[in-house]
């Protein structure tokens, strides 16, 4: 017998062959190198062996069936589109091919009445991507009975399509409009679901997966078929461009993917075009045209970039790539929230939702109060729609102890301070807190945008201080900049590390700088929208054009969530702190206007570049604004306004690489993109910039400041790299094989 690394194969008295995956090294099963040069001996056996009358196909994680393909594999692909790159797609659907027919061709099956041997799949955990392929190419597919199993096809979210038959079985299951909504959007059903929909065929108490597979096989080992091998097969629901119900669902499903995507990603549109020409077809030829448009995808730059950024660094990111080595695992199970505002609340939410214990401390009861409140209202709503019991809701709530006596901090793991954004009153808390809590507790400080190294001397123990910046919403933004100063010692950069890796946020280590990373990039972004309202610009113009980009929400949408006072109040600051070295934006006065003569501070305030209801929905573009800011009679076009709004992210971005305020430009596509909405098919700013060549970014950058001014000047640097004939990524520098 074969050693085999990845595949144990045992075969029982009743011919049933028992496959059971189980891939080393890897956090959950893959269809790695591995695993694919050995499940070719499986299909193998199974089909030659006399012996075997059936198989069974299951895994050795308890946590998982099979999270699909290994991206870093993908991500190392040429980027070549060729007949090679589609004879390696060819290889596993060959396979699945295999086993599914029993190795007979379709004229066999139905003319000839051959049958393929029986093989069923036991899933008792998540089966996403091409794991969920492999369990549809089986015959009979049970699924344990947890809801918290997740079934899906989320290719789409790193710029892919289901490459291994899932774009062609799931239509030909669950019918065209589930498919697509599965295939395009990424979404995993539970099992109770998939079974209604006709995905899978039972679902079993966990741990009777294996023993409800093999008595199906038991019971079919005369031989079965796939329905669409069957003579006469049709699609549930109709499909092909004869059939009514399937034109008019391509019709409206095409328009809404438009609508959706901006046309941005170029996976909608395949998936779209396989299930159209795929379904019209045998599956054989379905399989092949499936194929295609996957190579076409694996070789475009949104695909290579959204994997790297999505998957490769997202994931290294949240693994501790950046955790200082040598310190061990730090055990956070108390931690004090000082401030009860609305981000000391959600910070407090967060923390109790990742099991640990939350002291919220506020100048008064009343207060403090606050972030109970806050987190109930959260739990109330997700117990009243069925997603939470009223016991674990509770049991939630009683994580978290307002108070307002620094005395309840002395036994706590981790102090996060979230109050007002003033020196002074940081100051003070920071002596209060430390003269409780114990010698080797840690310090971090929520602040925005004020230096972490200024507030640090404030400290007794500046070694144990250190930034931790979230953003707001908390509990649903995903990014978390860790800001170590000079002084910061390793013991607080893995403490911040450990703490996020309970709360599961994306972090990115950024340089102690006014601002830091993001909070200097996103001003200069929502700045230049403010300015082309001031220039006559129609709002409604930069708010589309910002959408076709790709951003989730317009300029001036977002800078109204934030508020302008907020705007405002870091302008003032930052200018009476830094004197004469500050420098003028050009949008102070439009700020000043808007604050504190117009009364538009923006949404939590009831009005701002919007207009907004008593429950503060959004009601539409303010227009009054063109009393003081006239439209101009001559409009620019989108792709002008486009331009500016994305050049003035990419210049600020581009500053901070160069000036080393993000470390390496993981850092910095991350931040980007979990931080203010970034267009993710990009892979973030620099990914962007390398996809279009640092040539052409220093020439359009150069265009723009001579036509709007020294704010769109690219970095020496990047002009440096590009004289050179240089990329920012490289495609095996040493951060990159960090990241992977």
């Amino acid at each position: 017998m074969s050693d085999y690394k990845t595949i144990s194969m045992d075969l029982d008295s009743d011919g049933i062959l028992t496959l059971t995956i189980d891939v080393p090294n890897q956090g959950m099963n893959v269809w790695d190198e591995h695993l694919m040069s050995e499940f070719p001996d499986f299909v193998e056996r199974l089909l030659s062996d006399d012996d075997v009358k059936g198989a069974v196909i299951c895994s050795g994680r308890e946590n998982a069936f099979m999270a699909g393909a290994d991206l870093r594999m993908l991500e190392q692909n040429s980027g070549e589109l060729n007949k090679e790159s589609f004879d390696q797609g060819m290889t596993l659907n060959t396979l699945f091919r295999r086993m599914e027919t029993g190795g007979h061709t379709v004229r066999q099956m139905q003319r000839e009445g051959k049958k393929a041997k029986p093989v069923a799949v036991a899933v008792e955990g998540l089966a996403l991507g091409g794991g969920l392929e492999l369990v549809l190419a089986c015959h009979h597919r049970v699924v344990a009975n947890n809801p918290k199993i997740k079934l899906g096809l989320p290719e789409v979210l790193v710029g892919l399509l289901p490459g291994g038959g899932g774009t062609q079985r799931t239509p030909r299951l669950v019918g065209l409009q589930n498919a697509a909504m599965m295939c395009t959007q990424g979404k995993n059903l539970d099992p109770k679901k998939a079974l209604a929909q006709g995905l899978i065929n039972e679902v079993v108490e966990p741990g009777k997966t294996v023993e409800a597979a093999k008595a199906w096989v038991k019971d079919n080992t005369k031989g079965v078929l796939q329905p669409w091998d069957v003579k006469g097969f049709k699609v549930p629901g109709g499909a092909g461009s004869m059939n009514p119900k399937a034109v008019q669902f391509f019709v409206a499903a095409n328009a809404m993917a438009l609508k959706e995507s901006k046309n941005n990603y170029p996976a909608i549109k395949a998936i779209m075009s396989c299930l159209y020409e795929g379904t019209m077809v045998p599956m054989d030829t379905a399989i092949a045209i499936e194929v295609k448009y996957f190579c076409k995808l694996l070789a475009d730059p949104v695909a290579k970039n959204m994997i790297r950024t999505l998957f490769v660094n997202k994931q290294a990111a949240e693994k501790g790539a950046q955790r200082p080595e040598g310190i061990e695992k730090i055990d956070i199970k108390k931690v004090g929230v000082l401030g009860a505002g609305l981000m000391g609340s959600g910070i407090a939410h967060v923390t109790a939702k990742a099991g640990m214990e939350v002291i919220s401390l506020d100048r008064s009861m009343e207060e403090a109060e606050k972030s109970v409140a806050y987190t109930k209202k959260i739990l109330d709503k997700s117990v009243s729609r069925g997603r939470m019991t009223q016991e674990k809701a509770d049991a939630f709530l009683a994580r978290i102890t307002p108070t307002d006596n620094y005395d309840d901090l002395k036994d706590v793991d981790l102090i996060i301070e979230a109050v007002f954004e003033r020196p002074d009153v940081k100051a003070d808390v920071i002596k209060k807190t430390e003269a409780v809590i114990g010698k080797d507790v840690v310090f971090a400080s929520n602040t925005s945008t004020l230096p972490i190294g200024g507030l640090a001397k404030n400290s007794s123990r500046p070694d144990q201080f250190i930034g931790m910046h979230f953003f707001s919403p908390v509990e649903k933004m995903p990014l978390l900049e860790i800001i170590p100063h000079e002084g910061t010692g390793d013991l607080a950069l893995a403490a911040a590390f450990d703490y996020n890796k309970k709360i599961r946020k994306t972090p990115i280590v950024v340089k102690d700088v006014r601002g830091f990373f993001t909070n200097r990039v996103f001003p200069p972004y929502a700045n230049e929208a403010s300015l082309m309202v001031t220039e006559g610009i129609s709002m409604a113009l930069i708010e589309n054009c910002a959408a076709k980009l790709g951003l989730p929400i317009g300029p001036l949408a977002v800078t109204d969530e934030t508020t302008l006072k907020l705007g405002y109040d870091i302008m003032t600051s930052t200018k009476e702190e830094m004197g004469d070295d500050y420098e003028p934006t050009g949008s102070e006065e439009f700020y000043e206007n808007m604050v504190t003569k117009w009364d538009r501070a923006g949404r939590r305030f009831g009005a701002g570049f919007y207009d907004y209801d008593e429950d503060g929905k959004r009601l539409g573009l303010w227009k009054g604004m063109s009393d003081h800011y006239p439209l101009a009679d001559d409009q620019p076009s989108p792709e002008e306004v486009m331009e500016r709004l994305l050049y003035a992210q990419l210049i600020p971005t581009a500053k901070c690489y160069a000036e080393g305020v993000v470390p390496d430009p993981q850092s910095a596509d991350l931040g980007a993109i979990f931080g203010w909405g970034f267009p993710p098919y990009t892979g973030g700013p620099l990914s962007y910039i390398d996809t279009i060549g640092l040539e052409a970014f220093v020439t359009t950058a150069d265009n723009l400041a001579q036509r709007h001014g020294a704010r769109f000047t690219p970095p020496q640097m990047f002009r440096d790299k590009a004289k050179a004939g240089e990329t920012i990524y490289e495609k095996k520098s040493k951060a990159g094989k960090k990241a992977a």
